[in-house]
């Protein structure tokens, strides 16, 4: 089985939103990932947007992260903005 490098792009919906909470449901939705990596990007005025990098097998449909992502609670918006085969 192969992996894919995913590039995710989440957005909050608000300031307010607590970024601590949904990268806590992250990890916990996508089960299915072997490696998780996320970093706060500044967008602007003090919005803030998590940036992922996540490990996926080939065998899974990249449209169940956007569809785990969009379920949890404070999260307006997820898009994937690469998918790239990973060797090693």
């Amino acid at each position: 089985m192969g992996m894919n490098a995913v590039e995710v792009n989440v957005m909050p919906k608000s300031l307010e939103t607590d970024l601590g909470k949904i990268k806590a449901e992250i990890k916990k939705k996508l089960k299915k990932a072997k490696n998780i990596k996320i970093e706060e990007k500044e967008i602007a005025f003090g919005l803030r947007a998590l940036n992922l990098l996540i490990a996926w097998p080939d065998t899974e449909d990249t449209d169940e992260i956007e569809n785990l992502l969009n379920e949890i609670e404070g999260v307006s918006s997820c898009k994937i903005e690469d998918i790239r085969r990973a060797f090693g």
